[in-house]
Formats: structure tokens, sequence, C-alpha cells
């Protein structure tokens, strides 16, 4: 399976490296989530585009979508080796688990501390320099998409008795099953391409920690409620390959990082309104959109975070949590 793995990367890298350079300089950028035309598609070309016309075509910068160089974990890989040069990504957590701190539950309520905390001199921003820096990337800064929630078919839960009679898929990352059963859900971890049918099925009860975009655009035909919990702020991120910004001219370094700032910039004004524009729409396509009160989120919060964050401690360490701590406070 390793040797396989290894051939196929192989094989990726090779057609990578030999695809024809037709500029000063030829930068690769990638997502493992986004075709072209979705959001985050737009968002690599947008990015490129910026790169190509600052440095007056001296930069050429080649895209790739999801699933045109492989898996997540391959792209990933691929990445952390250089053969990609730049990425909007949902990183894995199996290089380092503080990229954990990503999902950490109710680190961040709203979009304005998100922007506050995300952008350069931000304290989630430093926080994710250093551990991006030790995997050899540069992180620039957040590709936000929203804050995520529960969505469930028949039936939704307020309160954790409720919760204990439906069962939820959830995304193969730490900590989110944990924030979802903190809830008092049931939890499965399915596959991504299989999600439609637990439903339809019965396999799952919804789906969970997705923003309202994913569970309206794919699965509004088996899907009745969406539970807007707020558990995580959901975002990509832009980043580059150290070494990779390392080979720029200090000229292109600045067109690079000042094109990445515009493009988060950017999907924090676009983000907000597209959220909003999914939840319109989830309510026209006959969907219940639930927005829990204040004090209603407040006791979520406090009941995910005594059950989660001591984990997280265990996985990511003390330094990070007392991080978290000092500036998420006690909402």
């Amino acid at each position: 399976m390793l040797m396989k793995k290894v051939m196929a990367l192989g094989t990726v890298a090779l057609m990578l490296a030999l695809t024809p350079a037709r500029a000063e300089t030829q930068l690769k950028l990638a997502t493992d989530s986004g075709a072209k035309g979705s959001p985050s598609g737009d968002a690599l070309d947008r990015w490129a585009a910026l790169v190509e016309e600052g440095t007056g075509g001296e930069v050429q910068v080649d895209v790739f979508y999801q699933n045109e160089l492989g898996s997540q974990a391959e792209v990933f890989d691929l990445f952390i080796a250089g053969d990609v040069d730049m990425m909007i990504n949902w990183p894995i957590t199996a290089y380092d688990e503080r990229l954990g701190v990503l999902f950490t539950p109710y680190m961040v309520t709203s979009w304005e501390e998100a922007f506050e905390a995300y952008k350069p001199g931000g304290w989630v921003n430093e926080m994710l320099v250093g551990i991006y820096d030790d995997l050899g990337l540069k992180f620039f800064g957040p590709w936000p998409e929203g804050f995520n929630g529960i969505a469930s078919r028949g039936k939704y839960a307020m309160t954790a008795e409720e919760a204990s009679d439906l069962k939820i898929r959830v995304p193969a990352m730490f900590p989110m099953a944990e924030s979802v059963q903190a809830l008092g859900y049931q939890t499965a971890t399915i596959d991504w391409s299989e999600v439609f049918t637990a439903i339809q099925t019965g396999v799952v009860d919804g789906d969970g920690a997705n923003i309202i975009y994913w569970d309206y655009e794919y699965f509004r035909d088996v899907l009745d409620y969406y539970n807007q919990t707020k558990m995580q702020f959901v975002t990509g991120v832009i980043a580059m390959n150290s070494a990779s910004w390392e080979n720029l001219s200090p000229e292109h370094q600045k067109v690079v990082e000042d094109a990445a700032m515009t493009v988060m910039e950017e999907a924090f004004e676009q983000a907000q309104e597209r959220d909003q524009h999914y939840i319109e729409q989830a309510k026209e396509a006959g969907m219940t959109y639930i927005e829990p009160s204040e004090e209603e989120l407040a006791q979520m919060a406090e009941k995910v975070r005594a059950d989660v964050w001591p984990l997280m401690e265990e996985r990511i360490g003390s330094e990070i949590m007392d991080i978290i701590r000092t500036n998420a406070g006690e909402r």
C-alpha cells in the first residue's frame, strides 16, 4: 500500500515537474476542496490572476482544482514536498496534531472576532504561523466559510436529551466528532461521497460540522433542519511552501503575500453574504433554519468547552490551549 502511494505521488510529481515553463518563475497553486467555478475554485483563480498581474507576467501560476492532483492527503503530501507551491486547503492533522487548533470548538463566536483573531497580527494567526513554519509552510491567513451547525432529517435537537436519539455524520478530523458528541449526539464517520445515501437510507440522521452551503447544495433533498450551533468557525488556509517562498525575489514575495491578503479580505466579505444567501436558499427549498439564542449558544459553548478542550490539551499541548483560553475567554 505504501509503495503504491509513493509511486502515485511520484507520478503526479513528475507530471508537475514536466509542465513546460512559460515565464521567469512558474508556481503551482492547488486546492483539495473545490472544482473550477466553486467559491474556493474562484478564490484560486483570483489569487493566481493577482500574482500574474502584479508581477507583470514574470510569475505564472498554474491552477489545479479538487481531485486533479489526487486526494486531500495526497495533495497535502505534494504541498509539504514542494511539488505544489501554494494552496487554499483544509489541512489534515496527520502531519501535526496541532493543526487541530483550526477546529477548536467555540474559539471565536462572531465574524468580527474571527477576523480580528485570524488577520496578520491576530492571536490565532500568530499561533498558526509558528505551527505552519514547523511544517515548512508559510501561513498567510484563513479562507473563511462561516460557522457550522447540525443538519438533520425528521427532527432536530436543542438539548442533549433530544440529541441522544440522533446519529450524525461528522468529518474525520479531530475534534469534530468530539464536539458533536459533547452536545449529546451519536456520531459516525462516513466518506463524503456516501453521505447522501447514508442519510437517505437512515444509516445516519444528518450531517454535522458543515456550514449550511454544503448541506443545502448537496443534501437538501434528504434534510429538513439546519441548526446553526456555531461550534467551529470553518475555514480553509491560504499558505505557501516555505522553500518556494524563499526562492522568490523580495519583490515577487510582496506581490504574492499582498495578493493572498486580498483574497483573505474578500473572502471575509463574501463569506458572510454567501452564508446568508444559502440560509435563504435553504429556507426556500423547505429546510427549517434554526438559530439558537445567545443564552442557548452560551450553554452549548460551556458544555463543549468543558468536554473537548481538555482532550485538545492532551493532543496539541497546554501551551496552545493556554493561548486559546486567554484570548477566547469564558463567554
